[in-house]
């Protein structure tokens, strides 16, 4: 198996080598030092793959990453592989899944028809809806990175496990089965986009340490909402764990009530603590040879 990344996959593409038996191959993501002064993208893969299995790690955020990925995808097919999958860890455009208004683009499918173009089967985590899935025409999965959070949880002083709203609670109660520990679940009110309230709910966490679970950290306006009713219910220390942190905006200001934050390595940040590459792994043991 030859493992090749995406330019922001580097690190989870390496892990998941390891952790699959595969050996990472390099790529080169820019032809001069300066790169084009156009800005656009250049891939050059730097190993034969006639023949291979041959995984693809990238995600597709930002959007430049997009343009990054479709190179990669059809220099790996020019390099006549056995079987090529695609390891989508966050798929940008994910919560465009749904068409609202007339005339709408439905991004998240036009985006799986051009990348399913270059491989055989798709993995991917943490999607906002399961439903994206049919928009494949290739064989596609969803791999759970929940266990991941579970394994992070297990190895700190955490008490309580917390979704912040129902959305997340099938997160948080996978969470707790892995880590044996504790969970309940906040009740939301979305009122717009920017802004959600806590119906009042008390919870058993005064002088506990409490981790709060999601599958992203998008603008922090709801984990640190969350963060704030914890402490305001006595917690002494507040740990937001999520799969995915993006980050938008100001969302470290609003997550600074937060004594700790943690996120995978599906897009790398300052916060990224723990791997999903053991899930990725066993998933590609499954899919056969």
């Amino acid at each position: 198996m030859k493992v090749v990344a995406g330019s922001a996959s580097v690190g989870l593409a390496r892990e998941l080598a390891k952790a699959a038996g595969g050996e990472f191959i390099e790529v080169a993501y820019e032809k001069h030092p300066g790169g084009f002064p156009d800005g656009e993208r250049y891939v050059r893969i730097l190993a034969p793959l006639e023949g291979q299995r041959v995984v693809v790690v990238a995600t597709t955020h930002p959007d430049p990453k997009i343009v990054e990925l479709l190179l990669l995808l059809d220099a790996v097919r020019d390099l006549k592989p056995r079987r090529v999958t695609l390891v989508i860890p966050y798929f940008g455009y994910g919560r465009q899944d749904k068409r609202f208004e007339p005339g709408e683009a439905l991004s998240a499918r036009a985006i799986a028809r051009h990348l399913q173009e270059g491989a055989d089967e798709l993995l991917t985590m943490g999607l906002h809806h399961p439903d994206l899935l049919t928009f494949f025409d290739i064989p596609a999965r969803e791999v759970s990175g929940m266990p991941a959070i579970g394994r992070y949880l297990g190895g700190r002083e955490v008490d309580f496990v917390l979704a912040p709203d129902d959305g997340a609670a099938r997160h948080a109660k996978e969470v707790a089965e892995t880590s044996g520990i504790p969970w309940d679940a906040l009740e939301k009110t979305r009122i717009d986009s920017y802004t959600v309230k806590f119906d009042p709910k008390r919870l058993d966490v005064r002088g506990r340490r409490v981790a709060i679970v999601d599958d992203v950290i998008s603008t922090g306006g709801t984990v640190a909402l969350a963060a704030r009713e914890m402490k305001a219910q006595g917690a002494k220390h507040v740990l937001v764990a999520a799969l995915h942190g993006l980050f938008v905006g100001n969302a470290w200001d609003k997550l600074a009530v937060c004594d700790e934050v943690a996120t995978s390595d599906t897009i790398p940040s300052r916060a990224t603590k723990f791997s999903v590459a053991p899930e990725f792994a066993g998933a590609l043991r499954k899919g056969g040879p």
